[in-house]
């Protein structure tokens, strides 16, 4: 469902030369100070990169599915970080008020997103509620024409600098999993909201988490997502889908990247008289490398182009993240292996990559929750037929 190619090829290209001339020199910066330096965050409001798949009328770019995925395409080939950080203004952090909020709320809080004023986040993981994501135990009870929340949430992504939390709280103690569950909008200069200190993690430093706790944060009626109380799950859910498609793009243009890493070294590096891309065993592991990804790019397009014509694409949005999550994974893991001793030193970038994309394995759900959604659909579909 691409508008106008000639405009999306000068948007891809423009983002590819920002990759490759802004973003790839200052990795090594990142990793070792874990901060995205103030002037790229600059640079990439001022392309609109935080209001990517934001509609027009609310400050984005609008882009459909599609045109989302080529340029998520393109933005994997570097840091994780740099995507995490305004990824979730165009995903989960907007998604969410897109998908069912009221127009008041569309029109109060998603222009800020868009630009890159606000950061926003998703609270839905908490300590005890990971993949079971409808046992959510945070509290929100009501009180006049306010909610009190109470609760902790866990491992949220831009948590430490947020300015706009979407928050999954139980409203209805009664009702147990997701039919009791509601979603707010909260600002995060509310009383009653602390931030926990930022996780130490494996790997994508830059990209900060922490914990965020609420304790007797009063919240406007008005700010419940839609206006309506228990839907809040589902809300979480339809935003999944194209998170779950955005982030394997990125995996995808991560996995182009470590192919073209390990192809230049493989090229330079000598052993027993030849350079090592001349070897079979080499050879063998960018073969699958390379037929993987063109797999998983394929499979990305074609549930994006499925999403663009109104289809339901839960399904395939599963299949892409179990896919393209773990193909990168095996990627990565090729990648070190053909540089070999170097490829466990953090003088190259294969090292760091190994580390960053062992998490698409586990959120926006985890491997094991995408077999699990894609075989309770198949059965599904045959109880039908």
């Amino acid at each position: 469902m691409i508008r106008d190619a000639e405009i999306l090829s000068q948007l891809t290209d423009t983002i590819a030369r920002f990759v490759r001339e802004r973003l790839v020199p200052a990795e090594q910066h990142v990793a070792e100070t874990d901060t995205i330096p103030e002037d790229i965050v600059a640079d990439m409001k001022a392309m609109g990169l935080f209001g990517l798949s934001i509609p027009e009328q609310y400050g984005g770019l609008g882009l459909t599915m599609e045109e989302e995925v080529l340029v998520a395409f393109e933005l994997g080939r570097t840091s994780p970080a740099f995507r995490s950080l305004m990824g979730t203004n165009n995903g989960i952090g907007a998604q969410g008020i897109l998908i069912d909020g009221t127009e008041e709320q569309k029109q109060k809080y998603v222009p800020a997103l868009a630009t890159g004023e606000v950061i926003g986040a998703f609270c839905l993981t908490e300590p005890d509620v990971g993949s079971d994501s409808g046992a959510v135990k945070t509290r929100a009870q009501r009180e006049g024409d306010h909610y009190i929340l109470n609760g902790t949430k866990r491992y949220i992504t831009n948590g430490p600098h947020a300015g706009l939390f979407t928050v999954m709280a139980r409203t209805d103690p009664e009702i147990q999993g997701g039919g009791g569950v509601t979603a707010f909008i909260v600002e995060g200069d509310t009383p009653g909201i602390s931030r926990g200190k930022a996780d130490v993690k494996m790997g994508q430093k830059g990209a900060h988490t922490c914990d965020i706790i609420f304790d007797n944060c009063r919240v406007p009626a008005e700010n419940i997502v839609g206006g309506k109380e228990g839907v809040g799950f589902k809300t979480a859910m339809k935003v999944l889908d194209r998170g779950r498609l955005h982030i394997s793009a990125i995996c995808v243009g991560v996995a182009t990247r470590l192919i073209e890493d390990a192809v230049n070294f493989a090229a330079e590096r000598k052993q027993f008289g030849k350079p090592i891309i001349e070897h079979q065993l080499i050879q063998a592991m960018l073969a699958d490398s390379r037929a993987e990804m063109f797999a998983g790019r394929s499979m990305v397009l074609e549930a994006a182009r499925s999403k663009d014509r109104g289809e339901k694409v839960s399904l395939d949005a599963s299949c892409c993240k179990l896919f393209c999550s773990e193909m990168v994974g095996r990627v990565a893991d090729r990648a070190v292996q053909i540089h070999g001793g170097a490829g466990y030193m953090a003088d190259y970038a294969v090292e760091r990559f190994y580390r960053d994309v062992r998490l698409f394995r586990i959120y926006e759900g985890t491997t094991q929750i995408q077999q699990i959604v894609i075989a309770r659909e198949l059965a599904r579909q045959a109880a039908q037929s």
